[in-house]
């Protein structure tokens, strides 16, 4: 048996309920696939995006309605040896990728307020105009249910506002393009331990930055997401329940009891209806 087999296998068998069922229940529940689309899937070189292309893969070998698949890489200015272990993981993992490349490391090194903040926004600039130019209509992301939890801490700690992640958005900057995030569900626990199981190396640390840091599965560095990743830790010590908690305040959001909120831009105040007997 190939490698690549035995890890599809593994998806399939070991990780069936942590992994797939979850990847197909974000699907589902969120409507993320629809019959007729093109979707890019934008591979970054970490564990995250390699997992979803895998998943990708199988859910087209069964999905029981016609859709494509585009295995899409942004090469953003990665040093050789960083490329070569994409380019080997692709090889690994028998994902056939387009791979196009962009000078965007270059653009921010001089940046000295927040380049990672527009790092991100350039990448997925670029991401969106390439898929586009592919014929897609979606690009999907690697963000994990994780992610989406420390994105809520952040905004509540860091930005003074509740927001989250969401499962998918439809772009303002590039009509009829949507991304999607079909991981939404998948804990980046189970993502670390397929990983291992498999015996599998992917980047971590690929940002100019931070290209000589070889930690993995997201452990290092000192960024607020770390920090969050803490927290929650922390907090778990006291239930076991915070992070399905933290996860479910933004499906539970009582607008009675909200001061203010944003809707299209406009504030709304609770003022508003108060003083005219609504609530």
């Amino acid at each position: 048996m190939e490698k690549y087999q035995a890890i599809e296998q593994s998806i399939k068998k070991k990780f069936r309920g942590s992994i797939w069922c979850r990847f197909t229940e974000g699907i589902n529940k969120y409507q993320l696939v629809s019959e007729g689309d093109k979707i890019a899937v934008c591979i970054s070189g970490g564990k995250d995006s390699m997992l979803m292309a895998k998943l990708f893969q199988e859910l087209k070998r069964h999905n029981k309605f016609e859709f494509e698949l585009v295995f899409l890489i942004m090469d953003p200015g990665y040093n050789d040896i960083n490329r070569q272990m994409i380019l080997n993981n692709l090889e690994i993992l028998n994902i056939d990728a387009t791979i196009f490349e962009t000078q965007i490391f270059d653009s921010v090194a001089d940046v000295d307020k927040s380049p990672c903040y527009l790092c991100a926004r350039m990448r997925r600039g670029h991401l969106y105009h390439k898929a586009q130019d592919l014929g897609c209509n979606k690009i999907a992301l690697g963000h994990h249910y994780d992610d989406v939890i420390e994105t809520i801490l952040m905004g509540m700690l860091y930005g003074g506002q509740i927001q989250t992640m969401m499962p998918k958005l439809k772009s303002t900057n590039f009509e009829t393009m949507e991304l999607i995030r079909p991981m939404y569900l998948i804990r980046e626990e189970a993502i670390i331990n397929w990983k291992l199981h498999n015996d599998l190396q992917f980047l971590q640390c690929a940002c100019r930055f931070t290209e000589n840091c070889m930690l993995s599965d997201n452990q290092g560095g000192n960024s607020k997401r770390l920090e969050m990743k803490n927290l929650i830790k922390q907090f778990k010590k006291t239930s076991p329940y915070i992070e399905s908690n933290i996860f479910k305040s933004v499906e539970n959001v009582n607008l009675n009891t909200i001061i203010a909120y944003k809707k299209d831009g406009i504030k709304h105040h609770f003022l508003d209806e108060y003083n005219n007997g609504e609530i």
